[in-house]
């Protein structure tokens, strides 16, 4: 696993979203970058997972790529695939991430189930109780009771000297649900400023939960077509 960086701009804020429970972090971020005037500055090159990437609009789409705001000086970590069993690891690489460009903070992006996911609810926990503002807390509660697992889980475990903050939000089901990723996105609003417009939220988070389901349906078929091809290899 290899960080690989063409910018590396200084003291900024990253946010991470990787495919969990209701892709909530994937379509997050994938919002952010069409909502937020970005470039991509580098990605997360990860031997563990097939050699595959996606095309979409005549444009690649990597397994992890980084992409930089300026205007709010962020850095968007944009993940569609990360294999198994790799929280650890993604978790020191996002740690070296952060210590490379002086983060001044890591904003994780992740889904829950509940057992009434209809409530729409938001949820934080912070490593730093000085983390946490007003308006944040208008928009969602502490967590205090739950399993958090996968990249979100590794890090608040390390202990890493970057403040982290999770934001979670409750999720229809394990398949795509842009209406909770659409929660979280006002809840991030809320907590740093973006500036985000809650009204075509929705319609664009649907349209970006359609492309997003495509590509991982393409991917699966893709490794089930390298399986079968090292399966035959081995016959």
């Amino acid at each position: 696993m290899k960080l690989v960086l063409s910018k590396k701009p200084k003291n900024v804020t990253i946010v991470e979203g990787f495919p969990g429970f209701g892709l909530i972090g994937t379509i997050a971020t994938e919002f952010l970058m069409e909502h937020l005037q970005t470039e991509k500055i580098g990605i997360i090159e990860i031997e563990e997972i097939p050699a595959m990437i996606a095309i979409h609009d005549n444009k690649v789409i990597e397994p992890i790529s980084l992409h930089y705001n300026k205007k709010f000086n962020l850095v968007l970590v944009h993940a569609i695939n990360i294999g198994r069993d790799l929280g650890w690891k993604l978790a020191d690489v996002i740690d070296e991430l952060a210590q490379t460009l002086q983060a001044k903070e890591i904003i994780s992006l992740e889904g829950v189930g509940s057992p009434n996911p209809g409530a729409g609810r938001i949820f934080y926990y912070a490593t730093q109780e000085s983390q946490v503002n007003t308006k944040l807390q208008q928009k969602a509660s502490p967590l205090a009771e739950g399993i958090i697992v996968g990249v979100t889980g590794a890090l608040l475990a390390k202990n890493i000297k970057t403040p982290v903050i999770a934001l979670f939000a409750e999720a229809e089901s394990g398949l795509p649900d842009s209406k909770a990723a659409a929660r979280i996105i006002e809840a991030l609003d809320a907590y740093t400023g973006l500036n985000v417009d809650p009204k075509p939220l929705m319609k664009q988070a649907a349209e970006f939960e359609k492309k997003l389901k495509g590509i991982m349906s393409k991917t699966r078929k893709a490794e089930e077509v390298s399986e079968e091809k090292k399966l035959s290899y081995v016959g």
